[in-house]
């Protein structure tokens, strides 16, 4: 196997991730990221197999890190003793958001381009599949709350996941704007309280 000049990969990363933020996933071009790192498309092609590969090694990490993120504040809560849940249940979403909301902002481009630029991968579901999380770990907590015996009026899932799935557009709203982070975070704050609101009016607790 021929030896891989040092370097040429993070060239390739580089090149690759400006031409996905300026083209999006389906029109960027390999012959013009190999252009610009003064290499060859069949050199991508042996460092990352294909398009989408090299797309996966730009944000691959930072997409499991993020569901990861958002997967263990879900376990932590639901490990909590069942009459603890309700008080805990926004201090600790909103630790969870608050972290992830530094995460992105230390990964700015990434996190643009899974949230802009990933039509046509994998990772062009990000929002959907933490929707999806989010929506499993609520009806758990309404089962909770049933067996405290403080059950909460039905709830159309239609509604929940319109609900869901706006709460994470408007969170994701500070990355894709880039709002400087200090208003970032008094944004955040704001619509947790908003949110958090909403749900305890909808699930019968406020």
């Amino acid at each position: 196997m021929a030896k891989q000049i040092e370097g040429v990969y993070e060239n390739i990363i580089a090149c690759a991730t400006k031409e996905f933020l300026n083209k999006g996933y389906a029109d960027a071009s390999l012959r013009t990221i190999a252009t610009e790192a003064h290499t060859t498309t069949g050199s991508i092609y042996t460092r990352f197999g294909d398009k989408e590969g090299l797309f996966e090694a730009i944000v691959g990490k930072q997409y499991d890190k993020i569901i990861e993120m958002y997967k263990a504040a879900q376990d932590e809560f639901a490990s909590l003793p069942e009459e603890s849940q309700p008080d805990n249940m926004a201090s600790i979403s909103g630790n969870c958001m608050y972290d992830g909301l530094l995460y992105c902002y230390d990964n700015l481009d990434v996190f643009k381009l899974i949230l802009l630029k990933s039509e046509g991968t994998k990772f062009s579901h990000m929002i959907d599949e933490m929707v999806e999380i989010e929506a499993e770990a609520t009806h758990k907590y309404l089962n909770v709350l049933k067996r405290l015996g403080k059950p909460s009026p039905k709830i159309d899932t239609k509604l929940e996941h319109m609900i869901i799935t706006g709460m994470f557009n408007t969170y994701f709203e500070l990355i894709i704007h880039e709002m400087p982070i200090e208003n970032a975070k008094l944004y955040l704050d704001e619509m947790r309280e908003f949110y958090t609101a909403g749900w305890m009016k909808i699930m019968g607790q406020d």
